[in-house]
């Protein structure tokens, strides 16, 4: 098992580093304090812990609901990269410390990244109302007036913002958990809708907020939504913003399970352990057939499953399935 840069044994809490460990021995040894390195305040907006084949990305952004900023995002696009090229990560688990999942973008932003946005004002549902970066405010610079911004600003940030985050977690070539904590709201919602299997705790809500704020759902809302749930329940959310507690969005189809507060991480860790045990190859084209299912027709659908089949049936776990089947034994994966 391996973790950076937090515990090896409780996904989530900070472990030392390498030079911070080094520090602590010397000065048990010695009594005198030794000055470590700081932590990249970058590396903690994601805590991230490898643990049975399964990445925790542990969003940790808790005095601000874990609102997404710049930093934060491209720090989740490279850890789910990371995971897809990982042979040793093969299922991928997203949660957030402390009770709110995700309030979506921050429109404060970072002073690093720029122009940014984020509201602290909370709507009658609870949810800070935080959308991504169609904001007005956000294109300009932050000193300067909203006419300062060119015709395609807008645009170009959401593509390069919500957009990315959003085919990051649907291309990721490993299973991707999304353990729902609390309030999932607008592109924290899509966040979590973008993951191949969405476990919520009973306290758990999902908000389209951004009929609120005036803006057109981002984030691949418009995309995810209908896909999930049909294109009238779809509008339905969107128009009205109401907040979806996790029953309610389980009857619907937008999450697969809801489950006690205090048993979400021991369902995610048993889900995803499972897939992580799993044929990692077959699960990752299996995947790339199902997403792709509503966005191609019957002839491109089944010439993309048989390819998927021949190219599937050169993997080392393949042979070791059909292997077991002739054998009568449990097979044993090795994610090859």
């Amino acid at each position: 098992m391996t973790s950076s840069p937090v515990s090896p044994n409780v996904p989530g809490n900070p472990a030392p580093s390498a030079k911070a460990a080094e520090a602590a021995n010397t000065a048990g040894a010695t009594g005198t304090a030794v000055a470590t390195d700081p932590v990249d305040p970058v590396d903690s907006l994601v805590l991230h812990a490898t643990d049975n084949g399964v990445s925790w990305l542990t969003l940790n952004r808790p005095e601000a609901l874990h609102a997404i900023t710049p930093d934060l995002r491209e720090r989740m696009i490279e850890q789910l990269a990371d995971a897809s090229a990982a042979p040793d990560v093969r299922a991928v688990v997203i949660t957030a410390t402390g009770k709110g999942f995700c309030a979506g973008a921050d429109l404060r932003g970072s002073p690093s990244a720029g122009p940014t946005n984020s509201t602290d004002s909370s709507n009658s549902n609870g949810a800070t109302n935080s959308t991504d970066s169609a904001n007005p405010s956000d294109v300009s610079d932050a000193s300067g007036p909203t006419s300062d911004r060119l015709a395609g600003d807008v645009a170009r940030l959401i593509r390069r913002g919500a957009q990315r985050l959003i085919t990051a977690v649907l291309d990721c070539e490993k299973p991707v958990i999304a353990a729902v904590n609390g309030a999932a709201a607008g592109l924290g919602a899509h966040l979590a809708f973008a993951c191949d299997l969405v476990l919520a705790a009973e306290s758990a809500r999902f908000i389209e907020v951004f009929v609120h704020r005036g803006l057109v759902p981002d984030g691949g809302g418009a995309y995810l939504l209908p896909r999930l749930i049909g294109p009238q329940r779809a509008k339905e959310l969107m128009f009205f913003g109401d907040a979806v507690p996790a029953a309610e969005a389980e009857r619907l189809g937008l999450v697969n399970r809801v489950v006690p507060d205090g048993e979400l991480t021991k369902t995610a860790r048993e889900w995803a352990e499972r897939l992580a045990a799993g044929p990692t190859r077959t699960l990752a084209l299996t995947k790339q057939l199902v997403n792709a299912s509503l966005d191609t027709d019957r002839t491109a659908c089944f010439a993309a499953e048989a390819a998927a089949q021949e190219i599937n049936m050169t993997t080392v776990d393949a042979q070791e399935g059909i292997a077991s089947f002739v054998q009568r034994r449990s097979p044993s994966y090795r994610g090859r």
